[in-house]
């Protein structure tokens, strides 16, 4: 950027702001998500008035703020938040740069308005399906906490015929290697041979859960779509590898989600 400025949007105005946890700062200010900025702080690289900070640090817009040594210059913000919703096609990773030099979610998006897209959670390699990004860090951060429980529900297709017992089972609570899982509902969406059909629901986003889930009692995942995250639909005629903009009241929707249990 010219003067080796970084810059990144925000509603600052030039009026003097009650100082905030910098992560939570620079994530309003779409710099990043709160969990990849405290990455960015354990690792020395951010600076508050010429001192490294640490995780309790607390800034305001105008303090002199650095990353890797390039100052952080707060521009007004021009435009409201974006929300874009993005339908995954199979084969790309979830990621900025991939060391194995496969495509990457990002490499198809527009450019926004002001600030970086970041997305929300994540898809494996092998998952299709609605991807969120924002340029809002905050809402990327209060959409993935756990404290929000967002619904995030997928249509899968599994190896073999599953009974009512293990269906059963899949919803009061199956032991993995990070802890008990379970989806909040299961409906048989369609049978066919070797294979069925399921929509899910579940409430957190842990690494491949609901693959894991599905493994945990005997079932292979062969096909895997998320459909909905929150109140977004996945859009009927979004083509894989196609972004749209969210509206604006589904916007307002998406944040109203995640107040509504008070996620911190």
């Amino acid at each position: 950027m010219p003067n080796g400025l970084l810059a990144i949007a925000s509603d600052y105005d030039g009026r003097v702001s009650a100082p905030e946890r910098l992560q939570k700062l620079l994530a309003g200010a779409g710099l990043g998500s709160r969990r990849t900025i405290e990455d960015w702080i354990r690792a020395g690289r951010i600076a508050v008035n010429g001192k490294l900070a640490g995780l309790g640090c607390r800034a305001t817009p105008a303090d002199a703020i650095t990353l890797d040594g390039r100052p952080v210059h707060f521009a007004p913000r021009s435009s409201v938040r974006e929300v874009l919703a993005y339908h995954k096609p199979l084969g790309e990773v979830t990621t900025r740069h991939d060391p194995q030099g496969r495509p990457t979610v990002f490499e198809r998006l527009p450019e926004p308005r002001s600030g970086r897209w970041i997305v929300v959670g994540r898809l494996d390699v092998n998952t299709t399906g609605l991807l969120l990004f924002t340029t809002d860090g905050e809402l990327a951060h209060r959409l993935m906490h756990p404290s929000s429980e967002i619904e995030r529900e997928y249509l899968v297709r599994v190896r073999g015929e599953p009974d009512a017992a293990t269906l059963r089972l899949l919803t009061e609570g199956v032991r993995l290697e990070d802890g008990y899982g379970r989806f909040d509902r299961i409906e048989r969406h369609a049978e066919g041979g070797s294979h069925d059909w399921f929509r899910v629901v579940l409430r957190e986003g842990r690494n491949r859960e609901v693959r894991r889930l599905w493994l945990a009692v005997g079932c292979d995942v062969s096909r895997l779509m998320r459909l909905r995250y929150g109140p977004v639909s996945l859009p009927s005629d979004l083509r894989p590898g196609a972004a749209r903009p969210l509206a604006p009241d589904a916007v307002d929707d998406l944040v109203a989600a995640t107040t509504a249990r008070g996620t911190r």
